[in-house]
This record gives structure tokens, C-alpha cells and sequence, in this order.
């Protein structure tokens, strides 16, 4: 009954933003089931920040591929706070990684996504170790892990320097992401992007191409961290350059209620995990 008690307070402290709340949360939550963590730790890179967990259905091999990137503004996060994550997606049947990356004030623009882009390296690389198809693999990232996700997918230079067949990925799946947030009018943005040369090179929105995978972008109509503007401007301008992206928006939903839906005592919120996996499932098959 405490603990009942104690993760009915923490959701309700993380419905409201109050994100240190996440690392308790993830402790209490019940976890689904069907589900092992293959690796701790494992280094993607030289330094602490550049370590994954890995998350797989603990029957079978030759599953599709999840890398779940966090957000935090760029400037927060661990992976250690996300096993609820890892294990919702795996028990649908993906093997999931989940990385650490470079953080600011440590790294700016584009150290953390180059961050991620080794990440996706590696899950190529290893992916078969843990019972997964390193053929088959869709990047999803909440809010600053979005941007991240969807940089990876639509300016190609990220993964071609990180040596990743382009083809492996299957497709891109953004939760309440910023795509399109020009001027830095906020401190993380600044901080986080202020000393770009080029600053159109840091929006997802111009990248936008024919070519590019399949994606998925979500977004809680209640959100008031990261605006319509994102979700609207990038699909327009991905469907103008001829790609294909699909949109799901949630009435009611907050920019923490749409990840927090990935957990099990929550997924009554939003079908989060419902339209990643089905998603997911189409573009790997």
C-alpha cells in the first residue's frame, strides 16, 4: 500500500514537470513482464557518458530494433532512469538501447547528436548479440531525445559518419519534439545551440527530404514546453519534399504524460506505446 502510495504522489509530481521525480518513479513502477536487460552499461565510446543499457524480449531472436533516446534539454538524463521504458518496448516484442550521451554544458551543437549517432553504431554493430535484427532499426526520442532522433533521421551526415547503412534504418519516431525553434528565445536553447555557425543547420524542419525514412511524430495538445508549431512545421515540409510522415496528437495529454505513458500505470493517458509499436512493427516488416 506505501508504494502504491508513493508512486501515485510521484506521478502526480511528474504530471506537474517536477522531473527529478523520474529516477523514483522508474524505481517503483512495475515493470512488464517477458523481459531481460542483456547489457548494463556498455560502452558505445570513450568516456561515462557514452554507455547504453539494452533491453530484449527474453524469447526468440531476429527482433526489430528500438534506440530510445531521452530528452532533458539537452542538459539532463540517464538512461538509468528509463528501464520502464526499455522494458514496455521490449515486452512488445524489440530489442531496445537505450544511451547515455554528452550533455550540456560538457558538449553543444552537435556533440550530442554525434552522440547518439555512434549509439546507432553500435546497436548495427551488436544488435544480433542481444537477439536483434541490426537490419531492422527505428530511432525514437522524447522531446530533446526527439530532436536528437529526428536529426539522425533526415540530415544524413550524422549516420554516414558514423559508419550506419542508412538502409538499416527502417524509420524515425519523434515524442513532443522541437523540429522547428528558431530564435534560441530559452536558456536551453541557447545554451545548447548559440555557438552554431549555421544555425538552419540545427532544425530538423530543413532537412526535411524524399528519401528519408518513414516517420511517426506525437504530440499532447496540452503541451506547453515544446508548441504545435514543431509538429506542424515538420510535417509540412517533410510532405512538400515528398516524404512520409504520419502525425497522432493527444487532447489533454502534457509534454511528461506522453512519455510517461510508456509505463505500465499510466498507458490508460495516451496510447503512446500502442502507436510507437504499430508503427514500429509496419516500417521493420
Amino acid at each position: 500500500m506505501r508504494r502504491r502510495s508513493l508512486l501515485t504522489g510521484l506521478m502526480a509530481a511528474l504530471t506537474a514537470a517536477c522531473t527529478p521525480s523520474l529516477g523514483a518513479f522508474n524505481a517503483l513502477a512495475p515493470r512488464d513482464s517477458g523481459v531481460r536487460r542483456t547489457a548494463r552499461d556498455q560502452a558505445y565510446g570513450e568516456g561515462p557518458r557514452r554507455r547504453l543499457d539494452v533491453y530484449a524480449p527474453a524469447q526468440g531472436d531476429g527482433h526489430p530494433v528500438i534506440v530510445f533516446i531521452y530528452g532533458g534539454s539537452w542538459a539532463s538524463g540517464s538512461k538509468d532512469d528509463y528501464a520502464f521504458a526499455g522494458a514496455a518496448l521490449a515486452a512488445q516484442g524489440f530489442v531496445t538501447i537505450i544511451p547515455d550521451y554528452r550533455l550540456v554544458p560538457g558538449v553543444r551543437f552537435p556533440g550530442f547528436i554525434e552522440d547518439c549517432a555512434a549509439a546507432v553504431r553500435w546497436a548495427a554493430d551488436h544488435a544480433g548479440e542481444h537477439g536483434g535484427d541490426p537490419s531492422r532499426i527505428v530511432i525514437v526520442g522524447h522531446s530533446a531525445g526527439a530532436y536528437n532522433a529526428m536529426m539522425l533521421a533526415l540530415d544524413e551526415s550524422y549516420l554516414r559518419n558514423a559508419g550506419v547503412n542508412a538502409g538499416a534504418i527502417r524509420g524515425g519516431v519523434g515524442i513532443a519534439g522541437p523540429y522547428d525553434f528558431l530564435p534560441f528565445d530559452v536558456a536551453a536553447t541557447r545554451e545548447a545551440f548559440g555557438e552554431a555557425p549555421e544555425l538552419q543547420l540545427t532544425q530538423p524542419v530543413h532537412f526535411a527530404r524524399d528519401d528519408a525514412p518513414p516517420l511517426l511524430l506525437l504530440w499532447g495538445e496540452a503541451d506547453s514546453t515544446v508548441g504545435p508549431r514543431n509538429l506542424r512545421s515538420l510535417t509540412a515540409a517533410v510532405r512538400a519534399a515528398g516524404g512520409a510522415v504520419e502525425t497522432e496528437t493527444y487532447p489533454g495529454v502534457n509534454h511528461v504524460d506522453i512519455m510517461l505513458a510508456l509505463s505500465r500505470p499510466l498507458r490508460g493517458r495516451a496510447p503512446t506505446l500502442a502507436d510507437i509499436t504499430t508503427f514500429a512493427r509496419r516500417v521493420t516488416a
